[in-house]
């Protein structure tokens, strides 16, 4: 019994190697075959008309070439300002809040200061010398004229009204800065005004607090200037040039596009990077940029021809980029079923793999790697289409 299994086993793997041998010949032309003809695909007229699959050519297109960084939205530092006080303190009001726009010289609160007082009293003071002595200067001269007093009198007398005068002078002055209009009446209050216009960004003082002089109360931001500082490395410097154009979009916030100019790059490496700073001017439209604001921005380098093609021409498979080329060439089938459902009005399109360059108002510039015969029609549309149906079929056969 166990001689005859014995036998039936050796048979069996004979015949398989025998078929194996007889097979090899025919599935190795299959794979190889199939290995070229990998990159085609084909459709019929119903089918292009379904999926809107459209013919086109490979145009010549006027596109920008771009350098992509990254930086931040800052205010020129002569677009921000401290609101301070001349002088020392209590605050007795306050009038803004944060997001608040004021004018330059608006009111923003007020001070009482016991010193004011004082200054304006010394002052009205010595308006009343200056009246005595203006009278008293008058006499002399009327003396002195009539040979009734010496003329030392006259000297000492116009030599007290011209101190005096000073005085006034320095007094008037001390409260003009201090942004007091001197009047009859005596006042203790001191307002407190906006040195620019603008947006109060924080308010660092409260009601009853102490303020020393020059000590911030709130801060005034203006975004009117805005600029981008960007970072440009190295190996791109040479291509940067003052004048250029940037488009950028807010890193959290891609859906818009804004716009700059550059105006200044900088001579020094920031830190331990490689990178250069870029300074440029935000222009046009500024509505919802902030100060401190992450943004993304292509720095344009200019426009010139380049083979390209609309973006919809293009798809992705693995990592890589395709267009697909009207060809002759007929795809493999792996039996008549298939082969039934072909028939002359077929169209046949070859994958060719691309590497995309600049990329504007629709089109993308195409390097194929392979040389693809001038004038040559592509899929301009549903070329996604076509990518589906090949990994599909591709994966079923």
């Amino acid at each position: 019994m166990k001689i005859y299994k014995s036998i039936w086993v050796a048979c069996i793997m004979l015949i398989t190697a025998c078929g194996q041998k007889n097979n090899t010949p025919s599935e190795k032309e299959a794979t190889e075959e199939h290995t070229e003809e990998s990159n085609i695909v084909s459709l019929s007229s119903e089918q292009m008309k379904t999926v809107g699959v459209e013919i086109g050519k490979v145009e010549m297109k006027n596109l920008t070439t771009s350098i992509s960084v990254n930086g931040t939205l800052a205010v020129p530092n002569q677009n921000k300002a401290f609101i301070t006080s001349i002088a020392g303190g209590t605050l007795q009001s306050l009038n803004v809040q944060p997001g608040a726009f004021v004018k330059k010289g608006q009111v923003i609160g007020t001070i009482a200061n016991t010193e004011l007082s004082g200054i304006q009293q010394q002052l009205i003071s010595i308006n009343a010398q200056i009246k005595f002595s203006e009278q008293e200067l008058k006499r002399q001269q009327e003396l002195v004229e009539g040979n009734a007093a010496p003329l030392k009198n006259l000297q000492k007398t116009e030599a007290e009204l011209n101190g005096l005068k000073a005085q006034q002078a320095a007094l008037k002055k001390q409260l003009a800065t201090m942004g007091v209009p001197f009047g009859s009446s005596i006042s203790s209050t001191l307002s407190i005004t906006a040195p620019i216009s603008g947006t109060i960004s924080e308010v660092k003082a409260q009601i009853g607090s102490r303020i020393d002089a020059n000590s911030p109360i709130a801060e005034i931001t203006n975004n009117s200037d805005l600029h981008l500082d960007l970072f440009v490395y190295e190996k791109d410097l040479p291509k940067v040039a003052t004048g250029q154009t940037i488009h950028f979009t807010l890193t959290n916030n891609p859906g818009k596009e804004y716009d700059a100019t550059i105006y200044s790059i900088g001579t020094a490496f920031v830190n331990e990077t490689k990178a250069i700073p870029v300074h440029a001017k935000v222009v046009n439209e500024r509505t919802g940029l902030i100060e401190g604001m992450s943004v993304t921005a292509r720095i344009s380098l200019g426009k010139n021809l380049y083979p390209a093609v609309p973006d919809e021409a293009i798809s992705n498979n693995g990592g890589k980029d395709f267009i697909f080329t009207v060809s002759t060439k007929k795809p493999a089938h792996t039996s008549e079923e298939k082969q039934e459902h072909h028939t002359g009005n077929d169209m046949t399109f070859e994958r060719v793999q691309i590497i995309k360059g600049a990329s504007e108002v629709g089109y993308t510039e195409i390097k194929p790697t392979v040389e693809v015969p001038s004038g040559a029609q592509i899929v301009t549309k549903g070329a996604f289409f076509l990518m589906a149906k090949m990994t599909n079929t591709g994966e079923h056969e």
